[in-house]
């Protein structure tokens, strides 16, 4: 797909996540990349507002140049500002979001064409509280699995830009060496969650699950809390043909 194109379907990703009813994101909350396929790829600039992108609110980055510098020793954050100016395709375009190490990871690692990231309210009252990502790591209905995954990357409270990036490496390699592909969802305790697709769709559909099922979890504490599938239910609903063949078609 030509860059303008992707830039464009960026955009309108980045405008559904970011709709107020969704309560995914506010103001400047969280951020969107797509694989341009070349060697670089699109990131929300900072500052900039998922609610409201725009062209301008998105900038085109070299992939290997932002993963090369996470084995830089000793860059502080002044140093990472600066350092993500020097990754720019345009010079012209803004500064990329401290995230951008953080997209470039789930763009390779983690096998993503595209992603999303948001502070959606539902997942961020889970991650923040004691229980932290521990509850979405069963399963209490089907749609979660055809939709989220059978299994979720987990990644600690860590300060944002560098060291998070450090963080989520390692989460994603140990994800993929476990299960031979990248996740579908990477959770971040206290700090929200990650879609990772292979088209815009998939990544949308991603985080209104994840929200769904942040709610029921949420919900299920009025009733004496949630009634988890066992392992051998979940592993069978994610092995089933016809769910298989759902799945295929959400991604679509």
């Amino acid at each position: 797909m030509k860059p303008d194109l992707v830039r464009n379907e960026l955009i309108e990703l980045s405008r559904e996540l970011g709709r107020e009813e969704r309560r995914l994101a506010m103001l400047g909350e969280g951020n969107t990349s797509a694989d341009i396929g070349d060697g670089t790829f699109w990131v929300k600039a900072s500052g900039s507002r998922l609610a409201t992108m725009s062209e301008q609110g998105l900038s085109r980055v070299h992939t290997d140049q932002v993963l090369s510098l996470m084995d830089q020793p000793g860059l502080d954050n002044t140093a990472v500002n600066k350092a993500l100016q020097g990754v720019l395709v345009d010079p012209s375009h803004k500064q990329p979001s401290v995230e951008t190490f953080l997209h470039a990871l789930c763009l390779t690692i983690g096998e993503a064409k595209w992603v999303g990231h948001t502070h959606t309210d539902s997942v961020l009252q889970i991650l923040c509280s004691r229980a932290g990502a521990e509850p979405f790591l069963r399963h209490v209905y089907p749609d979660e699995i055809v939709v989220c995954g059978r299994h979720l990357a987990v990644v600690p409270y860590v300060d944002p830009g560098l060291p998070l990036a450090i963080a989520v490496r390692d989460a994603l390699t140990k994800f993929r060496d476990a299960h031979g592909h990248g996740p579908k969802v990477m959770l971040m305790v206290n700090h929200g969650p990650v879609a990772l697709g292979q088209t815009s769709g998939e990544v949308l559909n991603i985080m209104l699950m994840l929200d769904k099922w942040a709610r029921i979890l949420i919900g299920t504490q009025a009733f004496g809390g949630p009634n988890f599938l066992s392992d051998e239910d979940a592993d069978h609903l994610d092995n089933r043909p016809d769910e298989h063949y759902r799945r295929k078609q959400l991604v679509e």
